[in-house]
């Protein structure tokens, strides 16, 4: 088990967010879900934090209203093996969201994420300078990411 776990912030939305997670990766699993009491501050009975998995990685989460919005500054990041998950991935995180540059998207709550192929890190730290500045150009160039051109950038 991880000791650190994301934790997010839903705008009164938890439910609908982790039924569409759950309808994107394939595994998945509801841990728990605690609902509001009669203390609030939420109405009673509505879904206050719920614990989850997607792909192994565990997230808790709250029902927190809307004082607090997700950023750029933190988003989950996808490691692709093929380019089919890669499209996958962006097609259904984008829908009702909004694509960005360099594989980075946000899905219809907010939340930033980053779908990349396998091996972005080892093209982009590559030893030889001169390809990995090739891989960083084609990436600028690109929404979503293309596995093929940026393998074939650093050759």
């Amino acid at each position: 088990m991880s000791k650190i776990t994301p934790f997010l912030w839903f705008d009164d939305n938890l439910d609908e967010a982790i039924k569409f997670y759950s309808s994107v990766f394939k595994n998945h699993r509801l841990l728990y879900e605690v609902q509001y009491g009669d203390a609030g501050p939420g109405p009673k009975g509505t879904i206050m934090t719920a614990t989850f998995e997607l792909e192994g990685q565990k997230f808790m989460a709250l029902n927190g209203g809307p004082m607090f919005k997700f950023t750029e500054a933190i988003s989950m990041f996808i490691t692709c093996d093929k380019q089919e998950e890669i499209d996958y991935y962006w097609e259904r995180l984008s829908e009702g969201g909004q694509k960005s540059q360099c594989g980075w998207l946000k899905d219809k709550f907010g939340l930033s994420w980053q779908v990349v192929p396998y091996n972005l890190g080892e093209l982009l730290a590559g030893t030889d300078r001169q390809k990995a500045n090739k891989v960083m150009q084609a990436m600028l160039k690109m929404s979503k990411l293309d596995m093929s051109a940026l393998e074939e950038a650093g050759k």
